[in-house]
């Protein structure tokens, strides 16, 4: 009788409940060896590629690509080849798994068992399929380790290209041809920027033919070709890439149910969790920046009124545990900076952010949000932060009621700038303000704290520099 053994996804390091398939890298019945990669699996913070934890043929796959699979559910299972390298029972890596978490909307039961959380056809969710068994700790995931080493991702090369998983995804997701894109990275590996791009232009797109210039000299061709550059260019007029092809080209049916993936799944999950523990209050008011000599970094100097402001009231500068009624103020501050993607909200943490000079301060925002748009960011770098910024007027609104994340007990919001007219001696004058919103958690701050961080913020806004 053939030894088959279910192979449940594990957690992969970062706590969270599930992840979704980006692509399978062993076939249906193919044989696979131990640690070879078997599956690209998306969390909410990076593409992990799991390693086959035996030897043997994959006689099935409990999900395709693009479904989402809850940590300890049925992922594979293997027909063991004894004559292949196995590893030992006792050699694992100490990763656990959750237990399958209850049925909800959103998912899919295939009629064989399959346990499937989300998939891209929708459906109905069952907590069905094969759990894991009492001796499978379903942990041995090659020797992928509970920390940030399971997130360091090696550009491999795979058909002449050489990428990381997460740029692989992103190129499977926009509909792009990884051959036909000009790499630009250190050793000819492809990076975001280079798939973005592409995307943008439309000159790798998947399953299209490739497109050579053939030199044509004539006034026809240049007619022809003049409408086109006209209307449609990959760059915006700040010089940043822009989408070229209608919203449906890289989105879901428009009309129709889109299964939450990724970043997305994690922001809806965490937003409501804060919604329903902050007892939340907001505050707003306006900063007079007319005193700004020329030259000012807005979001740096944000920032600093943020450091000043938690020196003066630290009790903002906190975390609060509303389930022990315990707080512990910082003597540190971390600033958390939402940054927008189109793949959802990224939280990453400026460390340190009371010993950082402008520069520095500049430098860890550059960085912070270069690593999150090519998904580099470590998830240690997501998380532990003491207070949040939101910078949302750099788009649009003046005030807002920014929602505070726990632990952290406030959140800072800065509107969008615009000219008021202030009455002076002898006269009206036009200054520029920005208006500010804070929101904090009443539980752990009192109104008259909170009024007071603000007045930190304003007054160190007003300086000239």
């Amino acid at each position: 009788m053939a030894d088959i053994k279910t192979f449940h996804l594990p957690d992969l390091g970062e706590g969270l409940p599930d992840a979704t398939i980006v692509e399978w890298l062993v076939k249906e019945g193919a044989t696979v060896r131990l640690d070879d990669p078997l599956v690209s699996m998306e969390t909410a913070k990076a593409v992990v590629e799991v390693p086959s934890p035996y030897s043997g043929k994959l006689v099935k796959m409990h999900g395709g690509n693009g479904d989402v699979i809850i940590t300890g559910a049925a992922l594979a299972e293997f027909e063991i080849d004894p004559k292949l390298p196995q590893r030992a029972e006792a050699q694992s890596t100490g990763h656990h798994h959750a237990p399958p978490a209850p049925a909800g909307a959103g998912s899919k039961t295939g009629h064989n068992g399959d346990t499937v959380v989300a998939s891209d056809e929708g459906g109905e969710i069952s907590s069905g399929g094969a759990k894991p068994a009492a001796g499978d700790a379903g942990t041995v995931v090659g020797a992928m380790q509970s920390s940030d080493a399971v997130h360091a991702e090696q550009a491999v090369s795979v058909g002449g290209v050489k990428a990381v998983p997460a740029v692989r995804a992103l190129a499977k997701k926009l509909g792009v041809d990884l051959t036909r894109v000009a790499p630009s990275g250190v050793g000819g590996v492809v990076t975001m920027n280079d798939v973005k791009l592409a995307a943008a232009s439309g000159s790798a797109r998947a399953g299209a033919a490739a497109v050579r210039a053939v030199a044509t000299p004539g006034p026809a061709a240049a007619t022809v070709a003049a409408p086109a550059a006209a209307t449609r260019t990959a760059l915006s007029a700040a010089g940043k890439p822009m989408r070229t092809s209608p919203p449906a080209a890289h989105a879901g049916v428009l009309g129709q149910p889109e299964q939450l993936k990724g970043m997305r799944r994690t922001m809806a999950r965490v937003m409501a969790e804060a919604h329903a523990q902050i007892v939340a209050t907001s505050i707003v008011d306006d900063a007079d920046l007319h005193a700004w000599e020329p030259g000012n970094d807005i979001t740096v100097r944000l920032l600093r009124a943020l450091v000043a402001a938690c020196k003066t009231v630290p009790a903002l500068n906190a975390w609060f545990d509303g389930a022990n009624l315990t707080r512990t103020l910082h003597p540190h501050v971390d600033i958390g900076l939402a940054v927008d993607t189109d793949d959802g909200l990224f939280v990453p943490a400026l460390r340190n952010a009371d010993r950082l000079d402008a520069a520095g301060l500049r430098a860890a925002v550059n960085r912070a949000r270069a690593e999150v748009m090519d998904r580099s960011i470590a998830a240690s770098e997501l998380s532990g932060y003491t207070i949040m910024l939101s910078n949302f007027g750099m788009f649009a609104g003046r005030y807002a009621t920014p929602v505070v994340v726990p632990p952290c007990v406030a959140i800072l919001g800065a509107g969008k700038l615009h000219h008021v007219t202030v009455p002076v001696l002898g006269g009206f004058e036009a200054h520029r303000v920005m208006p500010l919103s804070l929101t904090f958690d009443h539980r752990a701050a009192t109104g008259g704290e909170a009024a007071r961080f603000l007045r930190a913020v304003i007054d160190d806004l007003a300086l000239p520099r």
